[in-house]
């Protein structure tokens, strides 16, 4: 008979108690925990990354979207811009007439400031941009009606103004050590107190060009050169890409040279996006004689950039069609063409224009291969077409951050946020039709 102890259990089953082996499992379950604390630490560092990145984007970017502007009274003289009619007949003396002494003109009768007062006049002058001269033609020249009358104008203000307005310079300082003297600031007061002086929607930003002033300049002119070569990239690289993937996936033999093709494939995926810019320099731009900053160079360029990231996602999504598609459709008769293309590419689509998307996304921010093939071009008219000569947004964003003037910092990260807006909208768009048209099985 077995003796049972104290507190009920026999002594066999103490003992097996006693002499049970550890197996680890607290170790593990601590290992889980601390695995589970490392992930939730790598997302909480990646998010806070992210919205670092934002804020600091954000923060110095919103402001380029609001531009200083001021309201003034401008006679289109008919001693400097001769008559109506003599205009219609040669446009010469418009474009060379003198609009920043218009301006200045303008300026001196808002402003009660006697015209034979020169350090008033050029104190006064050096508040709206230098860019009046464009803004000023383009109202005369758009309607020749205008001259001989006055009209009130919406001026850019010039960048160290529209700077100060936006609280970037301290105006309490001393007049030695702010780029505004004390008479513009006495100036400034009575333009903004009396509703000539405020703060506009930049519409610039998004139809300007390039311009060595920041208050003129605008990604209009990149904005339609990233057009044209996401249009070239789009109508070359997504057929070729997604004809490449099905022959390989579907027709091709399973040998030595198509696993070359495919080890290759792979490998101009990861191959720096640089390299492809020396190739089209090499082969674009000295072989075939195409004109550099050209908007066709840059999307031939990145269209061979694309096409293996378009060719690996359409094959993935050849894959992910259930193999019972294929035999269903060749056990009642269908032929291998007629499989393919009526029943596995039309199930695979919402894979292909994902990836698509995808592949332009990475297209649109790239900017080292443009650098190469020339596309840094001051370019500030618009390209009729895509063989004119061009700039596209990544392009922009790094020549303006390498301007030394203090208002191109705002342009900067405004135009990060405009081209961020284009990725997301992209990516969002890549994922509304992954989960419109998805197929589950």
């Amino acid at each position: 008979m077995t003796d049972v102890t104290a507190n009920g259990l026999s002594d066999n089953a103490a003992d097996t108690t006693k002499g049970r082996r550890d197996i680890g499992i607290r170790k593990r379950y601590a290992s889980e925990k601390r695995f589970k604390a490392y992930g939730v630490a790598a997302i909480s560092l990646g998010i806070f990354a992210l919205v670092f990145l934002l804020f600091t984007v954000v923060s110095k970017g919103y402001t380029a979207f609001w531009q200083t502007e001021i309201r003034v009274p401008i006679t289109f003289s008919q001693d400097m811009l001769g008559t109506p009619e003599q205009a219609a007949e040669s446009q010469t003396k418009l474009l060379m007439a003198n609009y920043p002494q218009l301006a200045r003109e303008g300026l001196a009768r808002l402003l009660e400031i006697d015209p034979e007062d020169k350090a008033a006049m050029t104190a006064a002058g050096k508040l709206v941009s230098t860019g009046v001269s464009v803004e000023l033609r383009d109202i005369v020249m758009g309607d020749l009606s205008k001259i001989g009358t006055t009209e009130e104008v919406w001026l850019y203000a010039d960048s160290e103004l529209d700077s100060a307005m936006k609280g970037q310079y301290d105006l309490n300082v001393p007049e030695s050590r702010r780029p505004i003297s004390d008479l513009q600031l006495e100036y400034i007061q009575r333009l903004e107190a009396e509703g000539y002086l405020q703060q506009r929607f930049n519409w610039g930003l998004f139809t300007h060009g390039a311009s060595s002033r920041a208050e003129t300049a605008g990604v209009g002119v990149a904005i339609l050169g990233s057009a044209y070569m996401m249009l070239i990239v789009l109508v070359l690289a997504l057929p070729i890409g997604v004809a490449a993937s099905i022959y390989l996936e579907e027709f091709a033999p399973k040998n030595k040279f198509t696993d070359l093709i495919e080890v290759n494939i792979n490998n101009l995926a990861a191959v720096p996006s640089i390299v492809f810019g020396l190739l089209g320099l090499a082969v674009f731009i000295n072989w075939f004689g195409l004109p550099r900053s050209a908007a066709v160079v840059g999307g031939l360029v990145l269209t061979l950039m694309t096409l293996p990231t378009i060719i690996i996602a359409t094959r993935a999504a050849l894959r992910a069609v259930p193999p019972s598609i294929r035999w269903a459709a060749l056990g009642l008769g269908a032929s291998k063409n007629q499989t393919v293309f009526q029943h596995v590419l039309p199930l695979a689509a919402p894979g292909i224009l994902t990836g698509t998307i995808i592949g332009l996304a990475q297209a649109l921010g790239e900017t080292a291969p443009l650098l190469l093939i020339g596309m840094v071009a001051f370019v500030a008219d618009y390209p009729d077409t895509p063989m004119d000569a061009a700039t596209a947004l990544p392009v922009q964003i790094y020549m303006w951050a390498n301007e030394a003037e203090r208002a191109f910092v705002e342009r900067t990260s405004g135009a990060i946020m405009i081209l961020l807006g284009f990725l997301a909208l992209m990516n969002i768009t890549a994922i509304f039709l992954r989960r419109r048209f998805e197929q589950r099985w």
